[in-house]
C-alpha cells in the first residue's frame, strides 16, 4: 500500500510551468491532432502542411520507401505519399517524428534516455493503435495519440523535479512498490495524473485526456475502456522490450512475453507481426 504524501501543488505547478521549455506543437501537429475522427479532411491541405516542413517531409517519403510499403519504384512525391498511406497512417507518422522533435533538446535528471522514452512512445502508440482496430473501443481514432503521449507526465518530472525524480526511482528499484505508487509517495500525484492534465492544457480531446489519466497497471481484462486499451497495450509493449526507460520492470506475470499477453487480452497473433514491420518503420528516426 502506497504511503500517500499530500498533493504537493506546488510540485505540480512546477512540473507543468516547465512545459515552457518545450516548443509549442507546429502547425502541422495541431492541424493533425484536430483532424482526429474528422472525415472530410484533404488529402492535399494534409500534404501542403508536410510539405511546408522540409525535415518532415524527407522522413515521410524514407517512411513511405521502406521495406513497410514495398514499393517497387521510389515515391518523391508527399502528395503520393499521403495517397498511398493513407490518412490515419500519414498522421501517425507525422505525429510521431513531430513529438520526438519537440521533445529533443530538453535537459532531465540525470540517467534518463531519451532515445529510451521515444522508442518506448511511439511503440505505445502503434500498438494501441493496432489493438484498438481489434476492440470495440470507445473512440479508436484517439489511441495511436494516447500512446504517444502517455507518458508526458513523466518526462516533465524528470525535467523539473530531478531530485525528487531520483528519490522516486529509489523507491521504485529497492521497494516492493509500483511506479504510480512511488511517484505518490514522494509527489501526492502520479504522472499519469499529470500527463491527463498536460493533454487538457494542450486542448487534446476529452476522451484522449480521459484514458491517459486513468490507465492503471492491473487492467480490466474485458473492458473496452479506451484507458484500459492503452493500459493493456503499454503492458504489452513492455514484453517487447521497449520500457519506458532501462530502469522500469515490466508487471509480473506468468506468461512474460508479449505474445502471450496479447493472447491473455484477447488479440490474435498478427497484431505482434504487424506492431514490429511498422515499429521497425517508424523507430529509427527517434534517437
Amino acid at each position: 500500500m502506497a504511503t500517500l504524501a499530500p498533493p504537493r501543488t506546488d510540485l505540480r505547478d512546477k512540473a507543468l510551468k516547465s512545459l515552457s521549455l518545450l516548443p509549442p506543437f507546429s502547425p502541422i501537429m495541431n492541424r493533425l491532432v484536430t483532424t482526429l475522427g474528422s472525415e472530410d479532411v484533404s488529402f492535399v491541405e494534409i500534404a501542403d502542411l508536410i510539405e511546408k516542413d522540409t525535415v518532415l517531409a524527407g522522413n515521410v517519403l524514407r517512411t513511405v520507401n521502406s521495406a513497410l510499403y514495398g514499393m517497387k519504384g521510389t515515391i518523391n512525391s508527399v502528395r503520393h505519399a499521403v495517397s498511398l498511406m493513407g490518412l490515419a497512417k500519414i498522421r501517425n507518422t507525422a505525429m510521431s517524428l513531430s513529438v520526438s522533435r519537440m521533445w529533443s533538446g530538453t535537459n532531465p535528471a540525470k540517467g534518463w534516455s531519451a532515445k529510451t522514452f521515444n522508442r518506448n512512445a511511439v511503440a505505445c502508440a502503434i500498438m494501441a493503435d493496432l489493438i484498438a482496430a481489434e476492440s470495440e473501443v470507445e473512440y479508436p481514432e484517439g489511441a495511436f495519440t494516447a500512446g504517444l503521449l502517455k507518458s508526458v507526465g513523466m518526462l516533465l518530472i524528470a525535467i523539473a523535479l530531478p531530485n525528487e525524480h531520483l528519490k522516486i526511482r529509489q523507491i521504485y528499484t529497492t521497494e516492493s512498490k509500483s511506479l504510480s505508487e512511488s511517484e505518490l509517495e514522494v509527489l501526492g500525484f502520479d504522472h499519469a495524473s499529470l500527463s491527463g492534465e498536460v493533454l487538457r492544457l494542450w486542448n487534446l480531446p476529452f476522451q484522449i485526456q480521459a484514458a491517459v489519466s486513468t490507465r492503471t497497471e492491473s487492467p480490466s481484462e474485458d473492458s473496452v475502456l479506451l484507458g484500459d486499451l492503452l493500459s493493456k497495450a503499454s503492458i504489452v509493449v513492455d514484453y517487447t522490450g521497449n520500457l519506458v526507460q532501462d530502469w522500469i520492470r515490466p508487471p509480473a506475470t506468468e506468461d512474460q512475453t508479449s505474445q502471450t499477453q496479447l493472447a491473455r487480452f484477447g488479440y490474435p497473433a498478427k497484431v505482434q507481426t504487424d506492431f514490429q514491420s511498422e515499429f521497425d518503420s517508424l523507430s529509427k528516426f527517434f534517437v
